[in-house]
């Protein structure tokens, strides 16, 4: 979201990768994570027409969605021009674009967050859920992924990139508040990621623990009543 975080674009890269190196994993990793989460809870014939990316940075996740939901228009949104441009360069599906929040538009089935309301100033936070809910159609879903700073491996991880070390966690509780407060019902909160590479095979009971608040991130699904 904010500018100065994407104003050398490969440094944004480079530093984020710093980061999650602990994890033992690549940001394209975690993305897969959360898209099959969010794809494997959507309800049966929930249809998926066109989505919006709220923070979308380089388009990198904008273009995974498209992926994931092929024949979707997905519209990549955000504050950084640099940001922006370097997404436009990068994409050639015809089904993706790019725009600044003034320029959304409604009518979104799905609305999808990651990473972003933590760098969004604490008296902004609420504006910010509020536009997301009426850029939605209604019963559109909003997928609100965050990290969760009940998990000590997010707080180091965060704590070795340098644009979120002055970030603002929002722990689970307070990110259902600020979602219910801009309108929206609220689905059970899941959690994801609880182990690094090195613990790789445990992973596999990994989805016994999507009640448990440790993992790495979080997701609260939302929908727009």
């Amino acid at each position: 979201m904010a500018e100065e975080l994407f104003n050398k674009t490969h440094e944004y890269d480079e530093m984020l990768q710093k980061g999650l190196a602990l994890s033992g994993e690549s940001k394209e990793f975690f993305v897969a994570g959360r898209l099959a989460d969010l794809k494997g809870h959507l309800p049966d014939g929930f249809a998926v027409n066109k989505i919006l990316d709220f923070g979308c940075g380089m388009g990198g996740t904008t273009r995974a969605l498209a992926e994931a939901f092929p024949g979707a228009q997905v519209v990549g949104a955000d504050t950084a021009e640099n940001a922006l441009a370097h997404a436009r360069e990068n994409t050639k599906d015809p089904k993706v674009s790019f725009t600044t929040l003034d320029k959304i538009g409604t009518g979104f089935d799905l609305a999808y967050v990651n990473g972003v309301f933590h760098h969004i100033e604490l008296e902004k936070r609420p504006q910010a859920a509020t536009l997301i809910q009426k850029a939605l159609r209604p019963g559109g879903r909003f997928a609100f992924f965050e990290n969760n700073p009940w998990n000590p491996g997010t707080r180091l991880i965060m704590s070795r990139i340098p644009f979120d070390r002055d970030a603002v966690p929002i722990p689970p509780d307070e990110g259902r508040e600020l979602l219910f407060g801009a309108g929206f019902a609220l689905e059970p909160t899941r959690y994801l990621f609880f182990f690094p590479r090195i613990l790789a095979y445990f992973r596999v009971f990994e989805h016994l623990l999507k009640e448990v608040p440790m993992g790495a991130q979080y997701h609260i699904p939302a929908v727009k009543e």
